[in-house]
């Protein structure tokens, strides 16, 4: 049996070229960019032609690029960065109840230092509205954090509308754009982004490595004291072997990013469709059209989105409940609760993220198989009911049917 891997979101494999790039900083090439002699200057100057493609990608100066070890990291780095530079100015943070983990656990430590944190609301659709960004800001305001795109539902938000909020009102404005890069056109310039984080592993480049981009002038207290490693900003001898590969990673993934995602897309589109015909009772989790080319993220009506994932898997279909940072936890998806999707509802949902791997064989295998797991666990669910008039409800008689009956 074939197996087909639908977690993108998650994670993509090393491509063939990138883990080649990789190779020889694990073997012959382990000079350390620091020293002076010709193994420093040689690791130096890959070090300096690393940050010059991500730069290139994302429109930035190399100077403005932080290696990090994956966009956690640089997450954190952005808004604990700031608000220590910022302690004793200023004190108050913007960021939504659909973030990122890595975000929103950060503006809550800053709480035990002082700080105050405003979280905003989303609609039906995982978007924030840019009037409630610009209702939230105070003179205290020193930081708005808003994702690019997200990680879930895949839901792409008004960033250049937010940005231009906060520049007009002085504030500092950081994205998490880690599932955005590599994936659709990011231009820090034209985003008007003050910071933004990304991680090599979403877009075919190693674990353990990502970046921030800080627009030159942002101040930002280093998470990591030590030596004077990139600008004094991250200490730490650099992962030379996971820098390239990420320099390696972003150059591919922006060269084939048009012919890539429109592919993504079309087969997201074709997987919606599928499953929205052949199975009754499902939701389409994000905005259906601001998202991302490869996200479909969908409830399916009185049955568990773990049994859904454990059924697939056994079928040789690798898929995902939500964020893979929180898949051991038995909670429904914040993200899902922010929207104000039902808890039973977020409890049935299904992420499916394609990526430059998939075929259209992977998308009509998961349309064979998907029905017929759904009919099955909805056989033996306590409290999926088929009524005489036809109407399935959480309960029987919910229409005034006289007869209900358990499929």
């Amino acid at each position: 049996m074939n197996r087909i891997y639908l977690d993108n979101a998650a994670t993509t494999p090393v491509r063939r070229e990138v883990f080649e790039a990789m190779v020889p900083y694990l073997t012959d090439k382990y000079g350390n960019p620091s020293s002076i002699h010709s193994y420093g200057r040689e690791a130096r100057a890959d070090l300096n032609r690393a940050r010059e493609q991500v730069a290139a990608a994302i429109g930035a100066a190399p100077e403005e690029i932080i290696f990090t070890a994956g966009g956690s990291e640089a997450d954190n780095l952005a808004i604990k960065g700031t608000a220590l530079a910022m302690y004793g100015e200023k004190s108050h943070i913007i960021t939504s109840a659909v973030e990122h983990h890595a975000v929103l656990h950060s503006v809550e430590s800053l709480k035990r230092l002082g700080f105050s944190v405003t979280i905003l609301p989303v609609d039906s659709e995982g978007m924030v509205d840019p009037e409630d960004v610009k209702r939230a800001i105070t003179p205290e305001t020193c930081l708005i954090s808003i994702m690019y795109a997200n990680n879930e539902v895949g839901t792409i938000q008004p960033i250049e509308e937010i940005s231009r909020i906060a520049r007009e009102a002085g504030v500092l404005f950081h994205t998490d754009a880690v599932q955005a890069v590599g994936h659709m056109p990011v231009d820090v310039k034209s985003l008007g982004v003050d910071m933004l984080s990304l991680s090599g592993h979403k877009f075919y480049g190693p674990k353990g490595v990502g970046a921030l981009y800080a627009r030159r002038g942002v101040r930002l207290a280093p998470l990591i004291d030590g030596g004077a490693q990139e600008r004094k900003r991250r200490a730490g001898t650099e992962n030379m072997a996971g820098i390239v590969g990420i320099g390696m990673a972003i150059e591919l993934a922006v060269s084939e990013m048009d012919e890539v995602s429109a592919k993504e897309e079309r087969l997201r589109d074709k997987l919606i469709e599928g499953l929205t015909q052949r199975i009754p009772d499902v939701r389409l989790n994000g905005h259906r059209r601001l998202r991302l080319p490869n996200n479909v993220n969908m409830s399916f009506l009185y049955v568990e989105g773990e049994s859904l994932l454990l059924n697939l898997d056994m079928e040789g279909i690798a898929a995902s409940s939500g964020s893979a940072c929180t898949s051991g936890s038995l909670a429904p998806s914040h993200v899902l609760m922010a929207m104000g999707i039902p808890h039973e509802v977020a409890h049935g949902s299904v992420r499916m993220t394609l990526g430059r791997y998939t075929e259209d064989a992977d998308v009509e295998r998961v349309l064979d198989v998907m029905p017929r797991i759904v009919e099955k666990l909805r056989a033996m669910s306590p409290i999926y009911v088929k009524t005489e008039c036809g109407i399935k409800e959480f309960c029987a008689n919910a229409h005034g049917c006289d007869v209900a009956e358990k499929r």
